[in-house]
């Protein structure tokens, strides 16, 4: 449950209620009443209107700021694995595992660097 006060991002409009999805808010109220869907009260700045949204609605604007810093960081690694031509950095990138099994994936499959070189623009052209 998010406290009051606390700063969101409208990320759906499920109800289809013309919610400014992408915009942010402030929620200024819960709503208790099991009578219905909604969770919270939510003030729109830029709207300037109140709006009743469900929990599904909407996001703690640090929630998503940390999954676009995390999406940036892989795309980064990503760049710098095949800039500098690291297999090993790369599929540990890739495959989202861990440093050891990058260790125990480098052990058994030994590749040269034109091999991997050509596979990565193999892919990248299709």
């Amino acid at each position: 449950m998010l406290r009051l006060g606390e700063k969101v991002v409208f990320i759906n409009d499920s109800l289809e209620q013309n919610l400014p999805v992408g915009d942010y808010g402030y929620i200024i109220a819960y709503d208790r009443n099991a009578d219905n869907i909604f969770d919270y009260v939510v003030r729109a700045p830029k709207a300037n209107k109140h709006f009743f949204v469900p929990a599904d609605d909407i996001e703690l604007e640090e929630v998503l700021v940390q999954s676009e810093v995390d999406r940036v960081e892989r795309e980064a690694l990503i760049d710098f694995a095949l800039a500098t031509k690291n297999e090993a950095l790369f599929r540990h990138v890739m495959n989202g595992g861990s440093v050891g099994e990058a260790k125990e994936e480098q052990s058994q499959e030994v590749q040269s660097q034109e091999d991997f070189v050509r596979q990565i623009n193999l892919k990248a052209w299709i």
